[in-house]
């Protein structure tokens, strides 16, 4: 079984819902730090032909809060100045000349209207709905659920054991660097790498292909097309690539 570990995000890129497709069960990493200024309540949209960043605001406690207990900011602002009303606004700005947009409008006007209290619920709703329109079925669990820890790549093992995994995807972020690649050997865990060669798709706007923005980029213009779109980026890839040696942790 191939499994596939990280943290929830805001609105995800299109890398993480690829190697989602590739594994057999995703593990929803929510019961580790909170990381500020990353992507866990933040993604970046196309707006006017450029890159802008998108951000939930949160409420800022201790900064040793985990992701499950992170709480969104609902600090009233007045009715028409309240952040979900403002987002929804936002991206239909956007988007407003993205030909599939408005199919998927009145999902997101629902969930930003929702007033969702944590970020993580606010998460998982958006990624649901991303994973619906793509037809993803890659079972789910929270890693708050497994009752497993550990730190960094202690606690990314201890998580394929919990979950039976006999291969590790990793992505293409930090777990390059920490991985004890020795350690998953002796536990007969397989460490293989994710290869994302990023698709190329008609983007609204006449300015030059912007990569790695929210998913909803590739929902907005290319609509029921968006799948083979992915499926497309997978076949042409590389085939992902085993832990190399020189990977192991000291």
């Amino acid at each position: 079984m191939i499994v596939t570990i990280h943290q929830p995000l805001f609105l995800p890129w299109l890398g993480y819902l690829d190697r989602m497709l590739q594994a057999d069960l995703f593990v929803l990493l929510d019961h580790v730090q909170f990381e500020r200024r990353n992507y866990q309540n933040r993604t970046r949209i196309r707006f006017d032909g450029e890159a802008r960043w998108f951000t939930v605001p949160v409420v800022q406690q201790s900064r040793d809060e985990r992701i499950i207990d992170k709480q969104i900011d609902n600090s009233p602002c007045g009715a028409d100045r309240w952040w979900g009303s403002r987002h929804f606004k936002t991206l239909c700005y956007a988007y407003r000349d993205a030909p599939f947009f408005d199919d998927y409008a009145p999902y997101l006007r629902s969930i930003f209207e929702s007033r969702f209290e944590r970020l993580v619920d606010l998460d998982l709703a958006l990624l649901e709905l991303l994973r619906n329109a793509l037809d993803i079925r890659t079972p789910m669990v929270r890693s708050s659920e497994l009752g497993v820890g550990g730190r960094k790549s202690e606690l990314m093992l201890n998580l394929c054991l919990a979950t039976g995994a006999k291969v590790l995807l990793g992505g293409m972020g930090g777990s390059r660097e920490y991985l004890d690649g020795a350690a998953f050997e002796r536990a007969g865990v397989d460490v293989r790498w994710q290869q994302f060669r990023h698709p190329r798709y008609a983007q609204c706007g006449p300015q030059p292909f912007i990569p790695g923005l929210s998913s909803i980029d590739l929902l907005a213009n290319c609509g029921p097309g968006s799948r083979a779109c992915l499926d497309r980026q997978q076949a042409e890839a590389p085939a992902v690539q085993p832990l190399a040696a020189n990977l192991c942790a000291a």
